[in-house]
């Protein structure tokens, strides 16, 4: 009853992968540029470069507003705190002196 039971092994057997030749290219084929990362982007129109560029600036723009929103918040929070702290002290304080009164 304790005593575990484990499936038995699967009967899988992997396909083998033959590699397919390579055609042999003729010598007179000047080799073909390598490709860069904006190369072929870049050719497409001329403007391309233009909307690249306002597109990063519009992405740093809005990283940028993100970041100052949330600093805003940290900041609005430790306000909020900080008054409601001083709030608190005073009510302390003006309940400890009744008390002493009475």
């Amino acid at each position: 009853m304790f005593k575990p039971r484990y499936p038995r092994p699967d009967t899988y057997v992997p396909a083998t992968i033959r590699p397919t030749p390579v055609p042999t290219e003729t010598p007179a084929s000047p080799p073909a540029p390598a490709p860069t990362a904006l190369g072929g982007l870049l050719r497409q129109s001329p403007g391309t470069m233009l909307v690249l560029a306002a597109g990063g600036v519009a992405g740093v723009l809005a990283l940028a507003s993100v970041a100052v929103s949330l600093l805003l918040a940290v900041a609005v929070t430790a306000v909020a705190l900080s008054v409601s702290a001083v709030v608190l002290l005073f009510l302390v304080r003006a309940l400890r002196q009744e008390f002493r009164n009475h």
